[in-house]
């Protein structure tokens, strides 16, 4: 201990160095021999710089007993599990909350200005802390599913490879003890633990070789775990850690002799003593906890790691907002507050009255702004953070997992998380560029989306979605419905209709009285204690009975999402007449047919191109450019797509799901025989070429050009057979 405090850089307190030094194995291997003034440090070999996108920190390389270390509340792998402190509304769905944490501060002015390199918590009282590290420990096993094999039987068998790494955190209780007979507490008003950075699972399942809980050890073992009588309980690590290795010695002792293999004592033999690395330092400890988290962040933007999605959207949103704060781009109090860790309220411009739904609304769209950032400098951070293409490159799957960002870390305002996948709404060309809209506060909008444009569409681009996810009303499409039904009216079971947000938003869309009407209610049951919101008439006026998803389909249904059919332009030479047919409403804007490309180029499952800007107000920025629903522009039973050469007529009926099926195999049997054709043709020339003498018939411009046409054709081909397979098609059905 003191030699890890006369070590330059090195900024642990003294609690956690004594704490951490119960657990350590041959600590002398990591010391440095005496100086000239009988001083000894760490040894330089076992000290190194972690560098991540938030900040650096110092972590010293031990070797700890396997027991030690305690699961982390706050590893991001379970962050869907609690309540955020963002949320500033408390409901009846409320989960448990994590306890906020701080930098640990110096004892005295005399140690300095800077904080510690640790972490500081108020959880309410021992319980509170107990049953916190045991909800963490057992969420981990709930998830362990994810994983292909089983981590407990690997460490017994192999041991463990991988260093885990922790870092020190002292917990204050706020409520005072109670007292014992005696007049004395009956526990410790305070605990210091090593939390687990990185190998929480690790930590845990060497814990269950062991026979204990992090929770234990982090706030006391029982007698009856250490071999001892009563049922007294040991805080001091330093007694408790001496008696367990004491039974334990015992009983491998007499496993070994009784050739007892599974023996708690026999089993714990390949992790006795385990590698790991802790934090002991960094430049800037008031960002610490930021630092730690990021460490482990790569592995989420680059699975496979078994993260739910809104585990995985959340971190990557966190890896963003520090690489902003890291770059000084964002400020520090503000991103705590867009990462979920501190709550809306303390944000600057939120107002003293705001209401619950205005200050979710409010972090939101803060958060959104940040993930489809017009500032270069921001596009180029948020590029690195996530490691995208180019800005004009950026791809329909990198635009989506944007969004669903920005959805896992909206949902922490909210009492319960929802499928990500909800926000998946944007259409590639008109996010390159960043998000542009006007930042009108939540009430405005909703005071004036039934009469301004501007306010009703970014009502539906932007909050709509989620609104109606949190209090399930729609999903995102999953794909197939079989099984899936929804409580109708009469309390039976209907079948759910297939649908995707974006047909959603349309049926919004296409009902602006009733859509208006929907999205005060929806933000009045928020202002409301989360109550469930009441369905709406026709007319926008407020009804008995609660809103369920077979009534918002029946109100708001599929059909009604579906794309318009858009009046073609008169072609290139038409008179006044002309323009004046294919503009009927009399507006002057005809909307010009879709050349063959362009309509190719459209995103799938019916999304249409980009809306246009909206008109801003005075002093505003643009509104926001969302794309909206639209059938599937594929030749389906003769109709051909138009293209630009095409003249006035009908818009193509809109095709039927069986249709759209039928056309894709039709295709698929086209693409068949043309590739059949092709190769019958190539080998007619190799037959041809070698009766002329011929080596090689295709070395010249022509042969080049088919090289070239197959090797673009493979990759397609490639596609779109994975999707024919995600989609059910399977040979040999």
């Amino acid at each position: 201990m003191e030699a890890a405090l006369a070590t330059p850089h090195v900024k642990s307190p003294r609690a956690a160095l004594q704490n951490a030094a119960a657990f350590l194995v041959d600590p002398e291997h990591s010391l440095s021999e005496p100086d000239a003034h009988g001083v000894r440090t760490l040894r330089e070999g076992s000290l190194r710089t972690v560098r991540t996108d938030a900040g650096e920190m110092l972590v010293v390389e031990v070797q700890m007993h396997g027991v030690g270390g305690v699961v982390w509340e706050h590893n991001e792998r379970i962050s869907s599990l609690w309540h955020s402190t963002a949320d500033p509304a408390v409901g009846g769905r409320t989960k448990r909350s994590l306890t906020r944490v701080h930098p640990w501060p110096r004892e005295s002015p005399d140690d300095g200005e800077q904080p510690y390199a640790a972490l500081l918590s108020h959880p309410p009282n021992r319980q509170w802390l107990t049953s916190n590290t045991e909800e963490a420990s057992d969420e981990l096993d709930r998830r362990d599913g994810l994983r292909s094999y089983d981590l407990k039987e690997d460490l017994v068998l192999n041991g463990q490879q991988e260093p885990g790494m922790y870092i020190p955190q002292r917990f204050c209780l706020t409520e005072r003890p109670q007292l014992n007979a005696d007049g004395e507490p009956m526990h410790p008003t305070e605990y210091v633990g090593w939390m687990a950075v990185r190998g929480n699972n690790r930590t845990k399942r060497r814990q269950d070789i062991f026979g204990l809980t992090s929770a234990e050890v982090l706030t006391g073992v029982p007698a009856s775990k250490l071999g001892l009588p009563g049922d007294e309980v040991f805080f001091d690590p330093q007694f408790w850690l001496e008696k367990l290795s004491d039974r334990l010695n015992q009983e491998w002792a007499e496993a070994r002799l009784a050739g007892d293999e599974e023996a708690t004592a026999i089993r714990a033999t390949n992790v006795a003593v385990v590698t790991a690395h802790l934090v002991v330092g960094t430049p800037t400890p008031e960002r610490l906890y930021r630092i730690v988290q990021m460490s482990n962040r790569r592995d989420h933007v680059h699975p496979p790691l078994e993260f739910v999605p809104n585990d995985r959207g959340r971190a990557l949103g966190r890896s963003v907002l520090g690489m902003y704060v890291a770059r000084g781009v964002l400020d520090e109090k503000e991103s705590q507050v867009l990462s979920g860790l501190a709550p809306v309220s303390e944000l600057s411009l939120a107002a003293d009255d705001a209401t619950v739904s205005e200050l979710r609304d409010l972090r939101s769209m803060m958060i959104l702004r940040e993930l489809f950032p017009t500032d270069p400098h921001k596009k180029l951070l948020i590029r690195r953070a996530l490691s995208e293409s180019p800005p004009s490159q950026l791809s329909s799957p990198e635009i989506n997992r944007r969004a669903r960002a920005w959805s896992a870390l909206t949902s922490e305002s909210y009492p319960a998380p929802w499928n990500p996948r909800i926000a998946e709404v944007f259409n590639a060309g008109s996010v390159r560029a960043g998000l542009h809209f006007s930042g009108r506060p939540l009430r405005e909008l909703l005071n004036a989306a039934d009469k301004d444009d501007n306010a009703f569409e970014e009502l539906v681009a932007y909050r709509a979605a989620h609104w109606l996810a949190a209090f399930d009303i729609i999903d995102a499409d999953r794909g197939s419905l079989t099984g899936q039904k929804t409580d109708d009216d009469d309390g039976a079971k209907a079948a759910r209709v297939r649908r995707t947000v974006k047909n959603h938003l349309n049926a919004l869309r296409s009902n602006r009285v009733m859509a208006v009407a929907v999205l005060r209610e929806l933000a009045r049951a928020m202002d409301e204690g989360d109550r469930r919101p009441v369905r709406v008439s026709r007319s926008g006026a407020l009804l008995i009975e609660e809103m369920s998803t077979a009534w918002f389909d029946r109100e708001f249904p599929k059909d009604s999402g579906k794309r318009r059919p858009k009046v073609p332009a008169p072609r290139q030479g038409g008179n006044a007449s002309d323009a004046a047919r294919n503009d009927p409403g009399g507006t002057g804007a005809s909307t010009q047919w879709f050349s063959q490309q362009e309509w190719r180029d459209q995103p799938g499952d019916g999304a249409a191109p980009p809306l246009p800007a909206l008109s801003p107000s005075a002093g505003e920025s643009t509104a926001p450019a969302m794309g909206v629903s639209a059938g599937i522009g594929a030749t389906v039973s003769g109709a051909a797509v138009p293209s630009e050469a095409a003249g006035p007529g009908p818009w193509p009926a809109e095709p039927t799901f069986e249709e759209q099926v039928d056309a894709a195999v039709d295709l698929t049997r086209q693409l068949l025989e043309l590739a059949e054709r092709v190769e019958a043709s190539l080998t007619a020339v190799s037959a041809a070429a070698a009766k002329a003498g011929i080596d090689r018939p295709l070395a010249g411009k022509a042969g080049a050009e088919a090289a070239r046409n197959l090797a673009r054709t493979l990759p397609s081909v490639r596609t779109m057979r994975d999707t024919v397979e995600d989609l059910g098609g399977r040979t040999g059905q």
